[in-house]
């Protein structure tokens, strides 16, 4: 594993979103489209591990965002930040907050 500076983790905006809306792309069995809030903004997201969890499942979720990632298109969608999980064996387990954190709130 290579070290980083602590200014390299300092530019992750590392934050705290609720999983709003979710729905399944047709042809597609791992991955689905979700939209996330992170308090003063919505944006749209690729999430993985569709064929471990429902879509309803996933919704009202808070989870732990990477939200100054650079988009990217997957499945020609664009993605606007990354959901970090834990992985095990392929399945994803969303980090998230177990107090009532606002959304938005930046992890450091």
């Amino acid at each position: 594993m290579d070290p980083i500076t602590y200014d390299d983790f300092a530019r992750l905006e590392i934050r705290v979103a609720k999983i709003v809306e979710v729905e399944k792309i047709p042809g597609k069995s791992k991955i689905i489209k979700g939209m996330i809030d992170l308090g003063e903004e919505k944006r749209q997201v690729i999430i993985g591990g569709a064929e471990y969890y429902q879509p309803e499942d996933l919704v009202g979720k808070k989870v732990i965002v990477l939200a100054n990632l650079e988009p990217r298109k997957i499945a020609g969608i664009e993605s606007n930040a990354m959901l970090l999980a834990a992985d095990l064996n392929d399945k994803p387990f969303w980090l998230t907050v177990n107090e009532d954190v606002p959304l938005g709130t930046k992890i450091k």
